[in-house]
Protein backbone atom coordinates (compact mmCIF):
# COMPACT_ATOMS: atom_id res chain seq x y z
CA UNK A 1 0.00 0.00 0.00
CA UNK A 2 2.84 2.39 0.84
CA UNK A 3 4.40 1.89 -2.59
CA UNK A 4 1.12 2.54 -4.35
CA UNK A 5 0.43 5.68 -2.30
CA UNK A 6 3.98 6.91 -2.83
CA UNK A 7 3.76 6.35 -6.58
CA UNK A 8 0.41 8.18 -6.78
CA UNK A 9 1.79 11.08 -4.76
CA UNK A 10 4.80 11.31 -7.05
CA UNK A 11 2.57 11.28 -10.13
CA UNK A 12 0.37 13.98 -8.62
CA UNK A 13 3.46 16.14 -8.10
CA UNK A 14 4.45 15.59 -11.73
CA UNK A 15 0.93 16.43 -12.86
CA UNK A 16 1.06 19.71 -10.93
CA UNK A 17 4.43 20.59 -12.47
CA UNK A 18 3.21 19.79 -15.97
CA UNK A 19 0.06 21.87 -15.46
CA UNK A 20 2.23 24.80 -14.42
CA UNK A 21 4.44 24.37 -17.47
CA UNK A 22 1.38 24.32 -19.74
CA UNK A 23 0.10 27.50 -18.10
CA UNK A 24 3.49 29.10 -18.67
CA UNK A 25 3.38 28.21 -22.37
CA UNK A 26 -0.11 29.69 -22.71
CA UNK A 27 1.07 32.86 -20.93
CA UNK A 28 4.01 33.10 -23.36
CA UNK A 29 1.67 32.60 -26.30
CA UNK A 30 -0.60 35.37 -25.02
CA UNK A 31 2.40 37.67 -24.61
CA UNK A 32 3.26 36.97 -28.26
CA UNK A 33 -0.20 38.13 -29.28
CA UNK A 34 -1.82 34.75 -29.77
CA UNK A 35 -5.43 34.12 -28.72
CA UNK A 36 -5.23 31.52 -25.96
CA UNK A 37 -8.91 30.57 -26.27
CA UNK A 38 -8.44 29.74 -29.94
CA UNK A 39 -5.27 27.78 -29.17
CA UNK A 40 -7.15 25.69 -26.60
CA UNK A 41 -9.94 25.02 -29.11
CA UNK A 42 -7.37 24.01 -31.71
CA UNK A 43 -5.74 21.60 -29.28
CA UNK A 44 -9.13 20.04 -28.48
CA UNK A 45 -9.85 19.62 -32.18
CA UNK A 46 -6.50 17.96 -32.84
CA UNK A 47 -7.29 15.33 -30.19
CA UNK A 48 -10.44 14.27 -32.04
CA UNK A 49 -10.77 12.08 -35.10
CA UNK A 50 -11.37 14.01 -38.33
CA UNK A 51 -14.76 12.34 -38.77
CA UNK A 52 -15.85 13.49 -35.34
CA UNK A 53 -14.77 17.07 -36.06
CA UNK A 54 -16.66 17.08 -39.36
CA UNK A 55 -19.79 15.70 -37.70
CA UNK A 56 -19.67 18.30 -34.91
CA UNK A 57 -19.08 21.15 -37.36
CA UNK A 58 -22.01 20.01 -39.53
CA UNK A 59 -24.30 19.83 -36.51
CA UNK A 60 -23.11 23.23 -35.34
CA UNK A 61 -23.98 24.68 -38.73
CA UNK A 62 -27.48 23.15 -38.54
CA UNK A 63 -27.99 24.69 -35.10
CA UNK A 64 -26.77 28.08 -36.33
CA UNK A 65 -29.26 28.02 -39.21
CA UNK A 66 -32.11 27.15 -36.86
CA UNK A 67 -31.19 30.07 -34.60
CA UNK A 68 -31.14 32.46 -37.57
CA UNK A 69 -34.79 31.71 -38.39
Amino acid sequence: IKQVVSKIEHLEEQKTEISQEISDVFREAKNEGLDVTVLKQLIKLRKKKPEQVEEEEALLEVYRKVLEQ
